[in-house]
C-alpha cells in the first residue's frame, strides 16, 4: 500500500450506534475457523477481477493489464498482511457503500432480516464486499484498505479498526485495482507464515481462475514469488481435453489417495438447477475407513470454484466413500459461506448426484468382472447400510448387492439365487455370523442343505437389520434359517437320513427340567443331520444380534435359548434310551447346551464347569 497519501485529509464517520455488536456477530458467530478470512478476500479479489473482465467487454477503458493476478504479502516485522488485486477496484464512494452495506443495515435489522425470511429467499452473499470482507477483523485489528476504479484517476483510502468509526480519504495507487492490508493481532500471528497461508488457499480456494501469488523471503532475504493455486478447475472442462492422468492426479489430490479411481464420473447438469461434477469411485479402501468416527460424506461443494465445504452431505451415507467436487452457480448461502442453507436448489443437486452415482454403480455391477468385485469387497459393508436406510434406493441396491452363499465360494446375486429356487420356494433363506468359515459349517445349515436349499451368508454388522427392512425383493421375502424351522418339513430331503429317529417324547421335557431357566424349551427338530444339538433364539433379537448389540456397548441380557435336538443322532438316540430305563440325563443336558453353544460361538457360563462335566463323563465311558 502507498504510504504517500495525507492522512491529515482523512475524514472520520461514525457507523451506526450497533456497528459493534455486529462486528462482534460477524467475527465470533457467522465462521468457526479464523483462517475463512483469507478465503473471503481471495474470493473478493477473484470476483473484482471477474467484474472487470467482463465490464472490458463493452469498454476498452477497463481492459486488464497483462498477466492480471492476486498477490499476498505477509510482513513479520510490520505483522501485516497485504493482498493486492488488478479488479475493478472502488471508487471514494463505492468504498463507503460497499465497506458500510452491513454497517447501514444494523445488527437488529441484519438479525431480522435473517430471522424473519425463509432459508430459500435469504440473500446470497457471494462476491458481494460486506460481510465477507468484515471476517478480516477476525485476525486483524486494524484493515487499511485502497483502492481505485478502472477508469478513474483518482484512488482513496478507508482505515478502520472495527470499534465503531472508519476513516475516509485520499490516496494514490498507480493502477486500478485495490490493496487490503491486515494489521495482524498478536493472537493471530501464525498467519504471517508463509507455510500457513499457502495451505490455507490451496484448501479452499486451490481452483478459482485467477493466479494467487504467494510473495516470501528466501534463506538469504531475497523476496521471490510462488503461484499457490492450481488455477483450473478441472472438472469445468470437457471430458475430452482430460487425460486419464490428470483424472488421476485430481482424485488423489481431493482424496488424499494413492490408489486410482476404479470409475470416475463427469458430467454438467442443466435444467432447473446447473452445476458442475466430477466424483470418483475409489480403488481401494482407505486403511481408516471403518475407524472414522463421521458417517457423512466428504464431497467438496464449490460455489463458483471456490471451496465452500465438504460437509454440505451431498450423497447419502451410505455412499460416503465417493471423492470428488461439485461446483453450482445456483446455490444461495446463509450469511457466511460455510454456513449452508437447506435450499431446495441443494436438495435437487442432491438427489441428481445420488441418482447419478448410483446409475453408475448399476452399470459396473452389470458389467461385473473382478474389478467389481474388488469394488464391492471394498465398500459392499457401507453400500448395505443403504437397505437399511434408504428407502428411495433400497430395492436398487438390492439389484446390485452381492452376497456370499451356501452355493460356492463365488459372489452373486439376489437374481443368480432366485434363479436356482425349487418351484415350491418362496422365501430367500440367509445366515448371520461373525466370520464366513464359521457360518459355512453351521448346524443351522444341516437341514437347508440336505433339501438343496441355497443359505445367503451374511458377515457384516448391518446383516443383522437390513432383511427386516428390504422384507422382499421380486416378491421373494427374506427369513433367517434360524427362524425358519418349520419351512423345512415342506421339502422332502434330497439325501437318505441316518438312522431311524428316536421317540424323544420323554427326553424333552426331562431336559427341559434339567436345564431349569437356563433354556426356553427343549424340542425335537428337523434342521439337524450331523448334529446333535442347535441352539435358536425366539422372542425376541437371534443369537448374532445379541452379540452384535453387546459388542456395540448395549445392556443386552442373555436371553435363555430355545435347544433343538436330533432325534436321529446317536447321542440322542442314547439318551433317550437312558431315559426310559430311569436313568438320570442331568449332566449330559448341561453338556448338550454347552455344545450348542459353542457352535454358535456364544461365551460358555461356566467353562470350568463344562470342562470337569465332559471329562468327568468321559472318564465313566471309557470305564
Amino acid at each position: 500500500m502507498s504510504e504517500r497519501e495525507n492522512t491529515a485529509e482523512m475524514k472520520q464517520h461514525s457507523f451506526s450506534a450497533e456497528v459493534g455488536q455486529l462486528l462482534d456477530l460477524v467475527v465470533h458467530s457467522l465462521y468457526s475457523d479464523r483462517e475463512i478470512f483469507l478465503r473471503e478476500l481471495v474470493a473478493n479479489a477473484a470476483d473484482a477481477m471477474d467484474k472487470r473482465r467482463f465490464e472490458a467487454l463493452t469498454n476498452a477503458a477497463l481492459t486488464l493489464p497483462e498477466a492480471p493476478s492476486i498477490h499476498i504479502v505477509a510482513d513479520k516485522d510490520a505483522k501485516t498482511i497485504t493482498l493486492s488485486d488488478d479488479g475493478l477496484g472502488m471508487s471514494p464512494d463505492e468504498l463507503t457503500q460497499n465497506l458500510g452495506t452491513i454497517a447501514r443495515s444494523g445488527t437488529k435489522a441484519f438479525g431480522e432480516k435473517l430471522s424473519n425470511t425463509k432459508p430459500e429467499e435469504r440473500p446470497s452473499l457471494i462476491g458481494q464486499f460486506g460481510v465477507g470482507f468484515y471476517s478480516a477483523f477476525m485476525v486483524a485489528d486494524k484493515v487499511d484498505v485502497v483502492s481505485r476504479r478502472a477508469g478513474e484517476d483518482v484512488a482513496a483510502r478507508w482505515v478502520s479498526e472495527g470499534k465503531g468509526s472508519y476513516s475516509l480519504g485520499a490516496a494514490e495507487r498507480a493502477q486500478p485495482g485495490t490493496d487490503i492490508t491486515l494489521h495482524i493481532k498478536e493472537d493471530a500471528e501464525e498467519f504471517l507464515d508463509p507455510w500457513r497461508l499457502r495451505g490455507i488457499i490451496r484448501k479452499w480456494a486451490d481452483h478459482i481462475s485467477w493466479p494467487v501469488i504467494l510473495h516470501e523471503k528466501d534463506d538469504e532475504g531475497k523476496e521471490k514469488e510462488e503461484t499457490i493455486n492450481e488455477g483450473t478447475a478441472l472438472w469445468l472442462r470437457p471430458k475430452s481435453e482430460i487425460t486419464s492422468e490428470q483424472y488421476t492426479e485430481f482424485y488423489r489430490h481431493v482424496a488424499r489417495a494413492f490408489d486410482e479411481p476404479y470409475a470416475t464420473l463427469h458430467w454438467r447438469a442443466e435444467g432447473t438447477v446447473e452445476f458442475a461434477s466430477l466424483l470418483f469411485l475409489p480403488g481401494a479402501r482407505p486403511m481408516d475407513f471403518m475407524e472414522q468416527s463421521s458417517r457423512e460424506s466428504r464431497i467438496h461443494l464449490h460455489v463458483r470454484r471456490m471451496f465452500i465445504t465438504d460437509e454440505a452431505n451431498l450423497v447419502p451415507n451410505w455412499l460416503r466413500f465417493v471423492q470428488g467436487v461439485v461446483d453450482t452457480e445456483d446455490l444461495p448461502l446463509n450469511v457466511s459461506r460455510e454456513m449452508l442453507q437447506a435450499t431446495p436448489v441443494l436438495a435437487r443437486i442432491r438427489k441428481a448426484v445420488t441418482r447419478r452415482v448410483v446409475s453408475e454403480i448399476k452399470k459396473r455391477a452389470q458389467e461385473g468382472g473382478e474389478s467389481f468385485t474388488s469394488f464391492w469387497n471394498n465398500f459392499g459393508l457401507v453400500i448395505k447400510e443403504g437397505l437399511w436406510e434408504d428407502s428411495e434406493h433400497r430395492q436398487e441396491i438390492a439389484e446390485f448387492a452381492r452376497f456370499h452363499s451356501t452355493n460356492g465360494d463365488e459372489l452373486i446375486t439376489l437374481d443368480e439365487y432366485i434363479s436356482r429356487m425349487k418351484p415350491e420356494q418362496e422365501t430367500v433363506y440367509y445366515l448371520v455370523g461373525d466370520n464366513l468359515s464359521a457360518l459355512k459349517a453351521s448346524a443351522q445349515l444341516e437341514g437347508f442343505r440336505s433339501r438343496g436349499i441355497e443359505v445367503l451368508l451374511l458377515t457384516d454388522a448391518v446383516d443383522s437389520f437390513w432383511p427386516d427392512r428390504l422384507h422382499s425383493y421380486k416378491d421373494k421375502t427374506f427369513r433367517s434359517v434360524v427362524q425358519a424351522h418349520g419351512d423345512l418339513e415342506k421339502f422332502a430331503p434330497e439325501t437318505e437320513e441316518q438312522g431311524e429317529p428316536a421317540n424323544v417324547e420323554k427326553l424333552t421335557p426331562v431336559l427341559k427340567e434339567a436345564l431349569g431357566d437356563a433354556v426356553k424349551d427343549v424340542r425335537s427338530t428337523v434342521r439337524l443331520t450331523g448334529s446333535a444339538v442347535v441352539i435358536t433364539a425366539e422372542g425376541g433379537p437371534d443369537l448374532a444380534m445379541q452379540r452384535l448389540m453387546r459388542r456395540s456397548g448395549q445392556d443386552m441380557p442373555a436371553l435363555p435359548p430355545v435347544l433343538e435336538i436330533n432325534p436321529r443322532h446317536p447321542l440322542i438316540r442314547a439318551l433317550a434310551e437312558r431315559v426310559e430305563k430311569g436313568e438320570s440325563v442331568d449332566e449330559h443336558a448341561r453338556i448338550l447346551l454347552d455344545l450348542a453353544r459353542v457352535q454358535e460361538g456364544e461365551a460358555l457360563p461356566d467353562p470350568s464347569g463344562f470342562a470337569r462335566t465332559l471329562a468327568s463323563l468321559l472318564a465313566g465311558a471309557a470305564a
